[in-house]
């Protein structure tokens, strides 16, 4: 068991809006019977780090426009190509003011911090996020939730792990909309290459070390 030092760690949510995870407006959205557990168990895991004394940042896709996700190759695809079908919301995802750009209310408490702006998988692209963790917060570790799994939480432990952070993945407190096969490979992939994955059990046992 490793050990997590809360006054070295920041936790870092993932695109936890209602644009993943409220079926009634998601434009990318998590199978519904996914979304209460998830996010019940992320609240958990949020509110006793907070008694922890650890920050929450949880950092937010918006886009001006739909050509700001047209600009990016693969998403704009090719004719004949099968990419659209992955993500039939894509271009009406997280539009500036739209409902989707907010964070689901049980996960966000007053002195959260908020980082907007997020464009591509990476969140450090185009962002101040590295810049709060580092100048800030002064924090080496990173606990990850978020959606999904397999694209912006996997793309987020990777550049951190580059970054020299020691990346904890919250496995209660992320999914993917891409099914539990994948969910259950990214989360492999990351514990061989990148991080730990641990439970909301086990990451208090770190954190009372």
């Amino acid at each position: 068991m490793i050990r997590i030092d809360p006054k070295a760690t920041a936790c870092v949510t993932i695109d936890m809006h209602r644009g993943h995870l409220d079926p009634a407006v998601a434009t990318l959205p998590l199978p519904a019977e996914r979304c209460g557990p998830v996010i019940e168990r992320s609240a958990k895991l949020f509110d006793a780090l907070r008694r922890r004394g650890v920050p929450i940042v949880h950092v937010v896709t918006e886009y001006r426009d739909p050509d700001e996700i047209k600009a990016n190759p693969f998403w704009r695809g090719e004719p004949g190509d099968n990419r659209p079908k992955m993500r039939q919301g894509a271009f009406s995802h997280n539009l500036v003011g739209s409902r989707g750009t907010e964070i689901i209310p049980d996960l966000l408490r007053d002195g959260d911090h908020v980082v907007r702006g997020k464009k591509r998988y990476s969140p450090y692209l185009g962002t101040d996020l590295l810049f709060l963790l580092k100048s800030r917060l002064g924090v080496d570790t990173l606990i990850l939730a978020g959606i999904n799994t397999t694209s912006c939480v996997l793309c987020c432990a990777f550049e951190s792990a580059n970054l020299d952070f020691k990346v904890v993945i919250a496995s209660d407190a992320v999914d993917t909309m891409d099914g539990p096969e994948m969910h259950r490979f990214a989360l492999d992939l990351m514990s061989r290459t990148v991080g730990w994955p641990m439970t909301n059990a086990e990451i208090a046992q770190a954190l009372a070390a």
